[in-house]
């Protein structure tokens, strides 16, 4: 399939802006530039509550977001997602992705809590997975608080948080707690090393470059050695099997596409239920376009669904859902 008439434009204005690419600055520069150019194209909408809280952690406190899509009603509890943005474990914050789980948590009709994890390089490989499952487990213990469901827990993430979601479903499995309803993972990081053969086909001209998500790993990495650890690495993992079931988006141009389908491959293999869906003409980091490029909104509107259905599975003891494979 073509390239989306809409990421055309969207590429265009990247090329016309002429900026640096985030390999060519510092980490604080890098970061501030990706969150001038997601506004520039997110949506913006509005919602019931949003709260900003700061939990305890491994190493400091961590930032979170509560997202509230409507007023709940006494004696109510709503199903709840929790979010890791992606920024490959560099850049990205509750900022960046505050569009995302704004509409997510509309659409699902669930509470979202957003999760801001230590970045590199300050914080290295495993500090960000840390952090993550100590948010895992604060959701689990502290949902009734603020109104949501402990029986009803999905995690979910884009590209880095994508990885971090299903590092940390399978550390809640190997726990025995919580258990999860629901994996929502969008263009996932997975492989020890990018070299796949859409890293090479997608390497320039796709806005993320192979020069950048290799910087993003000699950032984020102690040494070469943690390519060999499933938390880095989730297609390093050996066991992958009695997971929560999945979503799987993949974008058609991105250089992550390979591992993403690699990864939904493996965990149905290992006899979970994944639905897989390529959105052809996307390249990477396009859920975040949801102002410019219509596939963006589809792709949260894809992802909700999956979200409303497997919550509704939580309390439909035996219910199966046909778009799944396994």
């Amino acid at each position: 399939m073509a390239l989306d008439p809409q990421i055309e434009f969207v590429i265009g204005l990247v090329k016309k802006a002429n900026a640096p690419e985030f390999w060519q600055l510092t980490p604080d520069q890098a970061r501030s530039q990706y969150l001038l150019r997601v506004a520039k194209l997110a949506v913006k909408e509005p919602i019931f509550r949003t709260e900003d809280r700061r939990i305890s952690g491994p190493g400091s406190h961590i930032p979170i977001r509560i997202y509230t899509p409507r007023e709940i009603k006494p004696g109510e509890k709503l199903p709840v997602l929790l979010w890791f943005h992606g920024g490959g474990f560099v850049i990205g914050s509750l900022e960046t992705h505050d569009s995302v789980c704004r509409m997510l948590a509309n659409q699902a009709d669930c509470i979202v809590v957003s999760a801001d994890y230590r970045l590199a390089p300050e914080y290295k490989f495993p500090a960000a997975v840390e952090d993550c499952e100590a948010a895992l487990k604060w959701v689990a213990l502290h949902a009734v608080e603020f109104g949501a469901d402990p029986q009803a827990i999905a995690i979910g993430g884009d590209s880095a948080g994508a990885n971090l979601a299903t590092v940390v479903a399978i550390l809640a499995r190997d726990a025995g707690h919580p258990k999860l309803a629901f994996q929502l993972l969008i263009y996932p990081c997975a492989a020890p090393e990018p070299e796949t053969p859409s890293h090479y086909k997608f390497a320039e001209g796709y806005v993320l470059s192979r020069n950048t998500i290799t910087w993003f790993f000699k950032h984020y990495q102690r040494s070469r050695a943690d390519s060999n650890d499933f938390r880095f690495a989730p297609l390093a993992a050996d066991d992958l099997a009695n997971l929560p079931p999945a979503l799987v988006l993949v974008a058609g141009y991105d250089p992550l596409r390979d591992e993403g389908v690699d990864y939904a491959k493996r965990l149905i293999e290992a006899g979970n239920r994944v639905r897989l869906v390529n959105y052809e003409g996307m390249i990477h980091g396009f859920i975040l376009m949801g102002g410019a490029v219509d596939a963006a909104k589809r792709a949260v509107a894809e992802s909700a669904q999956a979200l409303r259905e497997a919550f509704a599975g939580t309390r439909t003891v035996g219910k199966k859902d046909s778009a799944f494979a396994k």
